[in-house]
């Protein structure tokens, strides 16, 4: 009778110490799912979209929809950054809670872009990134609270992937929600797009040197660099010129070790490029100084385009690898101004109609032509192309130059919320 007693009460403090332990472990799991429920749902949907194909020099296509605010507003509020390892240190300690360590990879990049009309009256921007192998990711954030949702194209590069390597494993996904801390380009809800283009300013300090990077020092502004600029610009802008008054409540401090300038469109038609430049009369040779570089702000209506959009329909705008500001290149060899052949040539395709064109394909045939494999005798990798519809808010996406290969090419619409493949169409 005893012993019988004796199990009874050892199998009582047996279920309840199982209780407490299944109690603990039900707490750690909610704790853990309250702490990372936004980031364990964005590496959830992290999806592999395109295989690579080393022989043609492409990487691999992913998709990805982050789930929460990305602690993008507590990045503005602390200051921002003013370098790359700034950001980097508050992605780890925000974002992986520093248990994973971020890169953030240089980049020499070309690209080329423009704004357009199409027949029925949609504004379109089409961005071609020309850069070598890399993987992409297609990345779709909705942060709510006052912000805007957006589309946009991630290099997986530049946060630390290995461009010859698949995205695999738990720590690599991981890695991958820093990808809304580095647009390249990309259109939010209200119909704003932005690009981020090299531009190669300054000869630096020595011959090896390359680019100097804006590095500006307005002890009354906070600091952002280039890409976190165009996720300020997707969040917050409704228009060109909201994004650029948001711009100019910032020192803008360049990325990846180089020199970039900027274009902004909207739905209303209007674009504008920016650019950090040197006090006028400073050329291109000279501007070894990061530091003293402001903004200028180039709007499509700007009076230096009145020749040649004389007569046009709509005012385009183009823009590739040099400094537009009148002046910068007084002086100066034109070899340069890097991607002027491109430029012009766009610019002739978008003369023959006066600045209209008959749609998003047309668009895209433009990007096409310009693509950096067969551009010029070759040469280069154009990764990505893209056709913003400014008005219908949707994203015709190819992949590698693979214009014409519905397996390549997507189309997003940020109103539905659905990414498709044209492959699944035909």
């Amino acid at each position: 009778m005893q012993q019988t007693k004796k199990r009874a009460i050892w199998w009582r403090v047996l279920c309840i110490i199982l209780a407490v332990v299944v109690f603990a472990a039900g707490c750690l799991v909610v704790a853990f799912a309250w702490v990372w429920g936004d980031e364990i749902s964005s590496v959830t949907s992290f999806k592999h979209i395109r295989e690579r194909n080393d022989a043609n020099e492409e990487g691999s296509v992913y998709s990805m929809n982050v789930k929460g605010g990305y602690y993008f507003e507590d990045f503005l509020e602390g200051g921002g950054a003013s370098n790359d390892g700034e950001l980097i240190d508050f992605i780890t300690g925000q974002i992986t809670r520093g248990l994973i360590d971020i890169e953030i990879g240089e980049t020499d990049i070309a690209c080329s872009s423009f704004i357009a009309k199409a027949e029925n009256g949609d504004i379109l921007f089409g961005r071609n990134y020309d850069f070598d192998k890399t993987n992409v990711c297609l990345t779709v954030t909705d942060p709510g609270e006052g912000r805007y949702k957006s589309f946009s194209t991630v290099d997986l590069n530049y946060i630390g992937m290995d461009p010859d390597a698949d995205v695999e494993g738990l720590i690599n996904k991981v890695t991958c929600l820093a990808a809304p801390y580095a647009p390249l380009d990309g259109i939010n809800e209200m119909g704003v797009s932005c690009g981020i283009f090299m531009s190669y300013q300054g000869k630096g300090t020595a011959p090896d040197k390359g680019a100097v990077s804006t590095d500006q020092k307005d002890g009354s502004k906070q600091d952002i660099t280039s890409t976190t600029m165009l996720r300020l610009i997707l969040d917050y802008a409704k228009d060109v010129d909201e994004a650029v008054e948001l711009v100019k409540e910032y020192n803008l401090h360049d990325s990846a070790n180089t020199s970039f300038h900027y274009m902004i469109a909207d739905a209303n038609g209007k674009s504008a490029i920016l650019e950090w430049v040197p006090a006028e009369g400073v050329t291109d040779s000279d501007d070894n100084d990061g530091t003293a570089r402001t903004l200028n702000v180039i709007y499509n209506d700007d009076p230096m385009y009145d020749e040649m959009l004389q007569g046009a329909d709509f005012k385009y705008q183009t823009i590739t690898n040099f400094i537009i500001t009148p002046g910068y290149y007084d002086g100066e060899d034109v070899a340069t101004m890097q991607g002027l052949d491109r430029y012009d040539h766009i610019n002739g395709e978008l003369g023959k109609s006066g600045g209209i064109i008959k749609d998003e394909q047309a668009a895209m045939d433009i990007l096409a032509s310009v693509g950096r494999r067969s551009w010029n005798g070759g040469g280069g990798v154009t990764v990505h192309s893209a056709v913003y519809n400014l008005t219908q808010k949707t994203v015709l996406w190819v992949a590698n130059e693979n214009y014409g290969d519905p397996s390549a090419t997507w189309k997003y619409d940020l109103e539905t919320g659905t990414l498709t493949s044209l492959a699944q169409q035909a």
